[in-house]
């Protein structure tokens, strides 16, 4: 039995969400998206809506709930949210509201219960979500089990946990089980967060991706980062050079003997997963380039892996080196405000002062957050004038922003139910 009752009070954004369809429509492809996209409250409701409520979204690894009662908790929205590790290493997700007031459960960022415990009433809940607890004040004919905790789709693969709130969630198995196989000489059940930074950014969220999707700019903005990356995706780039593909070659002759997978690997434009060299002498993101943890990661041997890069749309991206991760996830927070969450992971043994200085392990990164949250903020300045109108991206540096834009256009209409005959009905007004 369900209780709930929802008052229709109508949808105020459906002329919103009509014009969103239409300018998707109508935008040039390789331009950058009409203002609205980018500084329109409305439509970033209909962002949080059609794209965060409904995308699965990494809500954090699995390493920072490693035993039965761990908990993690993060914000998407108006909704909270809460995983947590159950009995047999089960990991479930719900949303974090007692079903008797709608109280948050848990308040905390992430903690150990035995149970789930509301701290307004106590209502007490399993750590599966069943409800075990209400009181004799709630009636011999009250039901339990007609007020269990709200799930969360949850799953999880190579060490990193997907939430998605959509009833029913787009497919994901067949990158999981790429990312399984790709993270396996990693063992990321034996890793631990070392450090973790939360950056507030005055900038809409897909500003944040546009400028990660591209290096164009890293000549002018990142001198720590190309101590060490190359930003070149794999040997098809066409500014690709002959050294860089020689470089390569060397490199994956090296990981084929060490049984370290590398090659591209597309699931769609949403992810990507693809190992490549960094700068030759180097082998770690730090900035000597030297190793930031003393103790390789799972199974690892060698150190110079280069960077296995991960991306996952709409919010994500990681880099995967022998002796540490480094995994970004973007949160949305209004129009024109977005937070940035960097986490540094490293082998669970791994000791702070004597296999690791934290402060060495993230000063590239950093300093590169920190850089990219100014281009960001310049961008919607600029975004948000009057003057602003889309501009062009280049086709060789910028193609990973169009590729972001195609897919973010193409779930769009798909979650908002739209059809290019419906849109041009809709832009003719019929």
């Amino acid at each position: 039995m369900d209780c709930t009752h929802t008052l229709s009070l109508g949808d105020p954004l459906e002329p919103a969400r009509k014009a969103t369809a239409r300018m998707l429509h109508e935008r040039e492809r390789t331009f950058s998206l009409p203002q609205p996209f980018y500084n329109d409250e409305r439509l970033f409701q209909i962002d949080m809506q059609e794209i965060f409520h409904k995308e699965w979204l990494i809500a954090g690894m699995t390493c920072e709930i490693p035993t039965k009662g761990n908990f993690i908790t993060l914000q998407l929205g108006d909704n909270p949210i809460l995983v947590v590790r159950g009995a047999e290493g089960q990991i479930h997700a719900f949303h974090n509201v007692c079903r008797h007031r709608g109280s948050r459960l848990c308040v905390s960022d992430k903690g150990k219960v035995a149970k789930l415990v509301c701290p307004y009433h106590q209502w007490t809940y399993e750590l599966d979500g069943r409800l075990l607890f209400a009181g004799t004040e709630m009636g011999a004919d009250f039901k339990l089990s007609d007020y269990n905790l709200k799930p969360v789709h949850c799953k999880s693969a190579g060490g990193f946990i997907f939430i998605s709130l959509a009833e029913n969630p787009p497919a994901i198995d067949e990158f999981l089980a790429g990312l399984a196989h790709y993270m396996e000489p990693y063992d990321m059940e034996n890793t631990k967060v070392a450090v973790q930074s939360v950056m507030p950014e005055k900038a809409n969220w897909k500003l944040v991706i546009e400028n990660n999707r591209e290096c164009y700019h890293c000549n002018g903005s990142h001198p720590e980062l190309l101590n060490t990356l190359l930003e070149w995706d794999d040997t098809n780039d066409p500014r690709a050079t002959q050294e860089f593909k020689d470089h390569v070659a060397e490199c994956a002759a090296a990981w084929d003997a060490e049984k370290i997978p590398y090659a591209h690997a597309g699931f769609g434009l949403r992810n990507r997963i693809v190992r490549m060299p960094l700068l030759k002498g180097t082998v770690s993101m730090t900035m000597d380039g030297k190793p930031g943890c003393k103790k390789l990661m799972g199974r690892i041997q060698n150190p110079d892996l280069g960077s296995m890069r991960i991306l996952h749309l709409p919010h994500s991206w990681n880099h995967c080196m022998g002796d540490h991760l480094i995994n970004f996830t973007v949160w949305p927070i209004s129009a024109q405000e977005t937070v940035v969450i960097t986490k540094w992971l490293v082998h669970k043994d791994a000791v702070e002062g004597v296999d690791y200085d934290v402060e060495r392990l993230r000063q590239v990164w950093d300093a590169t957050n920190d850089q990219d949250r100014r281009l960001g903020e310049e961008n919607q300045r600029g975004i948000n004038s009057t003057a602003y109108q889309p501009g062009p991206y280049s086709k060789t540096y910028e193609f990973g922003v169009v590729n972001f834009l195609d897919w973010y256009s193409e779930r769009m209409l798909n979650n908002l139910g739209d059809t290019p005959a419906q849109s041009l009905r809709q832009a003719s007004g019929e």
